[in-house]
C-alpha cells in the first residue's frame, strides 16, 4: 500500500491515497500504521478519496458538492474524528504536490463540512467555521482542577487557561485529563494555555499544550489552536481578531471573524513509500 508522511507543526499523519474509495480503513489498519514502533508512526491517518467515489459522501451533495476531495481522518487509536485543522492543511499540501488539484485555492470536504484552503510554498491556510464557545466546565489533571471553556470547532475542545501559579511546562500529560462525560460523551481535546509575555509578544499571544482524544499529547493541534485563540480573544473582550498560538511543534496564527476562522502555519510532506499491511500488527507474546 502506497503512503506519504506529512506533518503540520509537528502534528504528523500517514496519508493514504484511495481516490476511488476502494480501501476499507479498519481501526486495526489505522492503529498499525500509526504505531511508532511496529508501523510508520503518526498521530493519525488521512485517507484521500474523491467525494464522488464514496456512496455515503455522494449522497450528501449539498454538504460536500463543492469539494472534489474528502479528508477521511482517523485518530491514532482508529477512532473517527470530525475535523483536524493541521490534518486538513497537510491534506491540502498533498493534493497540490501530487497535482490532484489545478489551483492553490480550493475546497476540501471534511466530516464537519467544507474547508477552504490556500496553499503557498511557506504555509497552508485553512478557513473553517467560527468557533462556538459553549460555556465553562472543568478538567482534572494530576490532582488539580482547572476551569476551562468548552468550544465547538467542528470537533469538541476544552480550553483551560492556566492560573499564574501553574506553569505550562510543569503539566504531566501522559494520561488524559478527566472531564465531565455528560458534556463530552465522545471525548474531547483538552488544551492548556498560558500567555506569552515580553517583546515581540502581543496581548493575544499564548503558548499551548494539548491532549488529543484518541492520541495523547501531540506537538500541535490545529483546531485546538483555533479554540485557544477564540478563548484568548474572548477573555480580552474581543469576538474577533488575530491570535498567535505557540505549540511545541512551532507557531500557528489564527484569524477569527464574525463568520469564520482561518488557521495558518507550516505543512510539510517528509516521506513517501510502500507499507506492507501484513507486517503492521505488533507481535504477541
Amino acid at each position: 500500500m502506497e503512503f506519504t508522511k506529512g506533518q503540520g507543526t509537528g502534528n504528523d499523519f500517514v496519508i493514504i491515497p484511495d481516490p476511488e474509495g476502494a480501501l476499507i480503513l479498519t481501526p486495526e489498519l489505522v492503529t498499525g500504521l500509526c504505531d511508532r514502533r511496529f508501523g510508520i508512526g503518526a498521530d493519525g491517518v488521512l485517507r484521500v478519496v474523491r467525494t464522488a467515489a464514496d456512496p455515503e459522501l455522494a449522497a450528501d451533495p449539498q454538504r460536500y458538492g463543492g469539494a472534489e476531495w474528502f479528508m477521511d481522518y482517523r485518530n491514532a487509536d482508529g477512532s473517527i474524528a470530525e475535523m483536524c485543522g493541521n490534518g486538513v492543511r497537510v491534506f491540502a499540501r498533498y493534493l497540490v504536490a501530487r497535482e490532484l488539484v489545478a489551483t492553490s485555492e480550493f475546497l476540501v470536504g471534511t466530516r464537519s463540512g467544507q474547508v477552504a484552503v490556500v496553499v503557498s510554498e511557506e504555509a497552508v491556510s485553512a478557513t473553517m467555521g467560527h468557533p462556538r464557545l459553549l460555556g465553562e466546565t472543568t478538567a482534572r489533571l494530576g490532582g488539580q482542577v482547572f476551569t476551562g471553556t468548552a468550544v465547538d470547532c467542528g470537533n469538541p475542545h476544552l480550553v483551560c487557561p492556566l492560573p499564574r501559579s501553574v506553569r505550562l511546562t510543569e503539566l504531566e500529560l501522559t494520561a488524559a485529563p478527566v472531564v465531565d462525560p455528560g458534556l463530552f460523551p465522545d471525548g474531547v481535546n483538552v488544551e492548556f494555555t498560558e500567555p506569552v509575555t515580553g517583546e515581540p509578544a502581543g496581548p493575544d499571544h499564548v503558548r499551548m499544550r494539548v491532549y488529543e482524544r484518541g492520541v495523547g499529547e501531540t506537538l500541535s493541534c490545529g483546531s485546538g489552536a483555533c479554540a485557544a485563540a477564540a478563548v484568548t480573544l474572548h477573555r480580552s473582550g474581543q469576538a474577533a481578531g488575530l491570535a498567535t498560538v505557540d505549540v511545541p511543534g512551532g507557531r500557528l496564527t489564527v484569524a477569527i471573524t464574525a463568520e469564520e476562522c482561518a488557521l495558518t502555519g507550516a505543512a510539510v510532506l517528509v516521506a513517501q513509500g510502500t507499507v506492507f499491511r501484513d507486517a503492521l500488527a505488533a507481535p504477541t507474546v
